[in-house]
């Protein structure tokens, strides 16, 4: 049995004016470039968080690596059991297997590109957040799309104690 491979054989060019936008009030994610626009290359978003927003909460991605690169403002980011600030022109990235979250440092906001490699079809999972966050889903649902996300959620007390 052989495995179809998405094409990706031509340059990839996603408008900013074109982007679907999702997300809460305290955080805005503008999806760029899903697993499937990149022949599983990559995925990326580009987020926004307000002041003092909560942007991920501790998690872990078996399959993949990701990168925050902060545009603007300061973030906080939880790397394995590290906390770390980043602020404009930074750069980290977690590797698979690592937990992290991030949120926007306390008294900053934040504007980050995040790209997940190799990618993952995560647009309907940051869909399916915007419905949690506005009550048309419960909470619990994510826990049912784990696998499908390559998105684990766990505990972190060095991160619950950072964002007290």
């Amino acid at each position: 049995m052989s495995i179809i491979q998405p094409r990706f054989d031509q340059p990839v060019v996603v408008r900013g004016s074109d982007a679907e936008v999702v997300g809460a009030p305290t955080a805005r994610v503008q999806l760029l470039a899903d697993s499937s626009a990149t022949g599983g290359a990559l995925s990326t978003v580009r987020v926004t968080l307000a002041k003092d927003a909560d942007g991920a909460r501790p998690h872990r991605h078996n399959g993949s690596a990701e990168m925050f690169y902060v545009l603007d403002g300061a973030v906080q980011v939880l790397s394995g059991s590290d906390i770390v600030t980043a602020e404009r022109g930074d750069l980290l990235v977690v590797p698979p297997q690592v937990a992290h979250a991030f949120a926007a440092a306390r008294g900053k906001s934040a504007e980050l590109l995040i790209v997940i490699t190799p990618g993952v079809e995560r647009f309907e999972y940051f869909r399916k957040l915007t419905r949690i966050a506005y009550g048309q889903e419960p909470p619990d649902t994510l826990r049912d799309v784990q696998e499908l996300y390559d998105t684990y959620f766990l505990r972190s007390p060095e991160w619950e104690a950072a964002r007290q």
